[in-house]
């Protein structure tokens, strides 16, 4: 028998990757998320160990396998043991790994002086 699986937006939420498990489903439903390639429109989807997981995250795009399903929100080193991250870190240059937002970042004051 297959393993049943998981909500997408449980499994955002107790492996500490969203800090709200309504924050998972708005990123989810507004179509920010992937599951193996294909576009995941509902948060009740089911994951399961095995799954490639594509979606937005703190200015960088997280690429994540799913190793094992967690029973709980547990601590933060108990929920990374449940996926492998798979996306480069981001490159470290003159923005020192941040994501250029033009409207955010040309209006701001010159912090150098």
């Amino acid at each position: 028998m297959a393993e049943a699986g998981l909500r997408i937006d449980k499994f955002l939420w107790y492996c500490r990757l969203a800090k709200t498990r309504s924050l998972a489903q708005s990123v989810i439903e507004a179509g920010h998320c992937r599951m193996d390639g294909r576009l995941i429109a509902r948060a009740a989807a089911a994951v399961r160990p095995g799954n490639v997981l594509t979606f937005p995250l703190h200015d960088r795009i997280r690429v994540i396998r799913v190793e094992s399903l967690p029973l709980r929100r547990g601590p933060a080193p108990e929920a990374r043991l449940c996926y492998t991250d798979l996306a480069p870190e981001p490159p470290a240059g003159p923005l020192g790994g941040r994501v250029f937002h033009a409207a955010r970042d040309i209006d701001a004051p010159d912090r150098a002086t």
